[in-house]
């Protein structure tokens, strides 16, 4: 345990991810200065002290190494603060620090400094702790800055590495490009949530019920989707549809009765004049048949997912997908001669036990079945996942994800012509790197770009699912589903008016 002591609560989220992000092993606690505590750090771990007085213009940090030396270092920053990441428009136009950093920005600064001198660590991407970092480099194409002026101000604000600014850059000006023309005030997304999977993945925190155990329940829960359909069509009637996204869980977990009848639904209730983009999470090859893929291309599913996350059947086996490498491929394969043109394949890098050689036989296979879009994911460590247990008995130290693997399936899309279009960050990654989505002209995912973005609304059905709206000005506002499957089913009618008082009031 490693504990670090404040005089304000302040930044918490901030203070903690970068703590994290230099001892990954270990449970960073915060304690207040003025609260009793008998809290220290273990034995051979650091400790810290933040003083937070930008009142008076400075933040000052106090590091107690493992072997009992005191380092004490002060930043100086501007008085007040939004509390937000913002761009400073004087320096990123003069090139200059001449107006003081925030109080929040030079806290990190001052954080990332000590530690990164005490373990002689440097993160990819420096003091950046939230899951959206091309929003930065975006919102400056947006008010005119040229990327070498975002270059500069990434690096010297935020201490992002060259290869991380420029792969923020280049995907904010592709994002910046696939977005044009949305209508953003008038427009909006929908996100269908299915919570059901054949089995739960080791390392899956996300709304998921094994399929078996709820069949009986499943014509019910699409009922239930049904009607929050019926809501959007009444509640949208005068915006415009821009994308429909479902997700999961496992979509494909439905019976080709159940999908028929879900697309149905959307197809019959909702207008898709002006639809660009409806995406079904296809995911778990064992979940895909040819009845349900013709399913999927009657009602005009323009993409979907197989996604093998590894080509390995050992580490299959090890996370619980219980499927082959044999059965990614021959879903593949299916889903092309059914006729779908736009397939997307995830892959996790940083499994339990596998190499930089296991990575590089990935996607030597998969560059042999070449698909439109690939995502590469970097392992999360979920509180909620059977892999925060599993690493409490085996060692952080299993959890294997480098540079290297990251270069293996950058160069790998590349050879497959797929250029990089959105990325996103979560918590607890191994690596402290990123998760990437790579597509061919064309076919990158739109609702991804915008849920990243957080430029348009997005109604969110099923349980466990989360709205946005997106008001003028950027201000954005949430509403949940809650994620038990029976209670949302109980509580239809609630969570329909949940989102009837976000979506009212623009």
């Amino acid at each position: 345990m490693l504990v670090v002591t404040l005089n304000k609560d302040k930044y918490k989220y901030d203070i903690h991810s970068l703590f994290k992000a230099f001892y990954p092993e270990q449970d960073v606690k915060m304690i207040l200065k003025d609260e009793e505590s008998s809290l220290c750090s273990d034995e051979g771990m650091p400790s810290a002290a933040i003083d937070m007085e930008e009142t008076e213009g400075y933040i000052e940090m106090q590091l107690t190494s493992s072997d009992g030396t005191v380092k004490t270092e002060r930043a100086v920053c501007a008085e007040e603060s939004t509390g937000k990441e913002t761009v400073n428009p004087d320096y990123a136009t003069n090139g200059s620090m001449a107006s003081l950093l925030t109080p929040k920005n030079a806290l990190k600064q001052l954080i990332y400094g000590m530690l990164s001198q005490e373990t002689g660590t440097q993160l990819p991407w420096g003091t950046l702790t939230g899951i959206r970092p091309v929003k930065i480099p975006m919102m400056m194409l947006e008010q005119g800055h040229q990327p070498a002026d975002i270059h500069d101000y990434m690096q010297k604000v935020f201490f992002t590495s060259q290869e991380k600014t420029d792969l923020s850059i280049d995907i904010a000006q592709r994002e910046h490009r696939l977005l044009q023309g949305i209508d953003y005030r008038n427009g909006y997304s929908i996100y269908i949530g299915i919570p059901f999977c054949p089995t739960t993945c080791l390392y899956c925190s996300f709304t998921s019920y094994p399929i078996g155990a709820w069949t009986k329940e499943v014509d019910d829960y699409v009922s239930c989707l049904e009607k929050e359909i019926d809501y959007v069509a009444e509640a949208f009637k005068d915006r415009q549809l821009d994308t429909i996204y479902v997700g999961g869980g496992t979509p494909t977990t439905l019976s080709p009765q159940q999908l028929d009848r879900l697309l149905g639904k959307i197809e019959s209730a909702l207008n898709l004049e002006h639809l660009r983009e409806l995406t079904v999470e296809s995911g778990r090859p064992d979940s895909i048949t040819p009845d349900k893929l013709r399913v999927m291309k009657q009602h005009h599913v323009s993409r979907i997912s197989v996604n093998p996350q590894t080509m390995h059947d050992k580490t299959l086996k090890f996370i619980g997908r219980r499927h082959t490498v044999q059965q990614t491929i021959d879903a593949f394969h299916m889903a092309r001669e059914a006729g779908f043109d736009n397939i997307n394949m995830d892959i996790i890098l940083g499994l339990p036990g596998e190499t930089e050689e296991d990575v590089r036989s990935t996607m030597a296979e998969i560059e042999k079945l070449r698909p439109d879009d690939l995502t590469v994911h970097s392992l999360a460590i979920k509180r909620a996942s059977r892999l925060q247990e599993w690493i409490r008995e085996n060692g952080i130290d299993t959890i294997n994800n480098t540079d290297a693997m990251m270069h293996i399936a950058h160069e790998g899309a590349e050879r497959m012509g797929l250029k990089p279009y959105y990325l996103y960050r979560q918590k607890n990654m191994s690596g402290n790197f990123e998760n990437t989505g790579y597509a061919q002209e064309g076919k990158a995912g739109v609702y991804n770009v915008l849920i990243m973005e957080e430029k348009e609304s997005i109604v969110a059905l099923g349980a466990g699912s989360v709205s946005k709206a997106v008001f003028d000005g950027g201000r954005i506002e949430r509403c949940d589903n809650v994620k038990d499957v029976k209670l949302y089913m109980e509580k239809i009618d609630e969570m329909i008016d949940r989102k009837r008082r976000l979506f009212t009031v623009r």
